[in-house]
């Protein structure tokens, strides 16, 4: 079994990590970091300390109502994408760990698109 690093929890929700195949399991975030443990193999766990989170980016869709995913950038090991049962309810957990202006909104589809056209229209 896995230890945790965390000493105090305040939020145990059901989740689906996105990195590589789905894998279902239980985010748990607590005072010393964001974890994600595997439903079925407990050899596959994420644990990200609060220092090593650069950024949190949400995925948001019809302003605000939706959030279907979110990620967690770290500063050396890239980029874990999760979404969960209440997402509003895992951001405003985060959000007392994780500094506000480090919690961003993703790009939506037609910005992507009108990026992709100026640099186009830049070459």
């Amino acid at each position: 079994m896995v230890q945790s690093i965390n000493t105090k929890v305040d939020l145990v929700i059901n989740a689906t990590s996105h990195t590589g195949i789905s894998e279902y399991g239980k985010i748990m975030i607590g005072d010393k970091g964001f974890e994600f443990f595997n439903s079925r193999d407990a050899r596959k766990f994420i644990q990200i300390p609060w220092e090593e989170v650069d950024y949190v980016v949400a995925s948001i869709m019809f302003k605000g109502k939706w959030i279907p995913r979110y990620s967690v950038q770290t500063k050396r090991n890239g980029t874990y994408t999760f979404s969960s049962k209440d997402p509003k309810k895992v951001l405003r957990v985060i959000r007392e760990y994780v500094d506000p202006k480090r919690m961003v909104q993703s790009l939506s589809f037609f910005d992507v698109i009108k990026r992709g056209l100026r640099i186009k229209s830049k070459k």
